[in-house]
């Protein structure tokens, strides 16, 4: 191998590690080692004497690249010989994206090596006056949630941070928990990472949080990928307990480490939501070990009756200016809000109530439809 092969590793998404290669001409790694894999599975018959066995060499490669998907297609004794994988190729320039640990570890005592590490989207004071304007228009009550975390997120605004802000959503479910923080990333742009926990079971957790093989999913390569600056963990509370020592590192100092990756999120937002109902369940649940590695835990309340009013007529407005013109002519609104107002004696469920607005604006569609196409068939009768 020549000892003037530059690499570059760039972590973060990979929108941008795309733009950041440009257009200039390059080879894909997995393709050279799927290619030469091929070549030496062939059977080549040959003169006695005649050397076997070897892959035809060309002229030496200017660039050759990897993206965060391709390793989980390279072998791992591969991954943990990484160095021994591009001896043979010896491009001029090697660009990798968000490789497991161990490569950047090889790569970096064997050869010169630039770390390239993406700007995620930041909280400022824009953000926070931005947040305080839109509020109200975006979320129906909860004016003490945005207090709070106007409070919360203005360190994000330092210079000096270094670390994220880890703040705990609770309270009943459907009032606006997980809609807050997207509210907050739309106002910082990039699709914001959001991972359920209630959809993993406990098997195939383990190995997604603490690092199983390099080839299956992982919440640090998802770290890695994103391209937001909030991190939204949703349900929170339905990870079991065993997973809790995993956190701690992350809502320290913003690393994040499993057995293959090793992440800096930086002065992110990290949001957890549940449905806990009180700190102090939230103490005996999480144990203070946990507990205490939130930088503040944002209240959410039931919704009010007039509150849950001024959601069925957003909801309903805006499912209305949804529809096609003759769809509208066909709809009443404020019918529509009439027979939706007994809702507001039950338990405002934001999620909830946006399917029953849906499923109302739909049957009074559907029965107009259908009495169109009766009155057509009886014109059509007397005709």
């Amino acid at each position: 191998m020549s000892g003037d092969m530059k690499v570059t590793i760039y972590y973060g998404p990979l929108s941008w590690f795309r733009d950041e290669l440009g257009t200039a001409d390059c080879e894909y790694l997995l393709d050279i080692v799927n290619e030469r894999d091929e070549a030496r599975r062939r059977i080549v018959h040959t003169a006695e004497g005649q050397e076997t066995g070897r892959v035809a060499s060309g002229p030496r490669l200017t660039r050759v690249v990897a993206e965060s998907s391709d390793y989980a297609s390279i072998q791992e004794h591969a991954i943990m010989n990484f160095i021994g994988l591009v001896r043979p190729i010896d491009p001029e320039e090697l660009v990798l994206h968000n490789p497991p640990a161990h490569i950047e570890t090889q790569l970096a005592r064997e050869l010169n090596t630039d770390i390239k590490r993406y700007d995620y989207p930041a909280v400022t004071r824009e953000t926070l006056v931005r947040f305080r304007d839109g509020f109200a228009g975006h979320l129906v009550g909860q004016e003490s949630v945005r207090e709070s975390l106007l409070a919360a997120m203005y360190s994000l605004t330092t210079a000096q941070r270094a670390k994220p802000v880890v703040l705990m959503f609770y309270g009943p479910s459907g009032v606006g928990k997980t809609e807050t923080a997207q509210f907050i990333n739309g106002l910082l742009g990039g699709t914001l990472l959001r991972k359920q926990f209630s959809m993993f079971h406990n098997d195939k957790f383990a190995s997604y949080v603490f690092g199983g093989s390099h080839s299956e999913a992982s919440f640090a390569r998802d770290l890695l990928d994103r391209e937001s600056g909030v991190i939204l963990i949703d349900e929170f509370d339905k990870a079991n307990s065993v997973f809790h020592s995993a956190f701690y590192q992350l809502f320290d100092g913003g690393i994040f480490e499993d057995k293959n990756y090793t992440v800096q999120v930086g002065p992110s937002l990290i949001i957890c939501t549940s449905n806990y109902n009180s700190e102090s369940e939230i103490r005996e649940a999480l144990g203070d070990a946990l507990y205490s590695r939130f930088d503040s835990l944002v209240r959410f309340t039931a919704l009010s009756k007039d509150e849950i009013k001024q959601v069925i007529d957003r909801l309903v407005d805006a499912r209305t200016l949804s529809l096609a013109p003759d769809e509208q002519e066909r709809l009443s609104v404020d019918d529509i809000k009439t027979t939706l107002y007994p809702l507001a004696d039950g338990p405002g469920n934001v999620r909830k109530l946006s399917k029953l607005v849906d499923e109302v604006i739909s049957l009074v569609l559907v029965r107009a439809v259908l009495e169109d196409g009766r009155e057509t068939d009886a014109s059509a009768r007397s005709t």
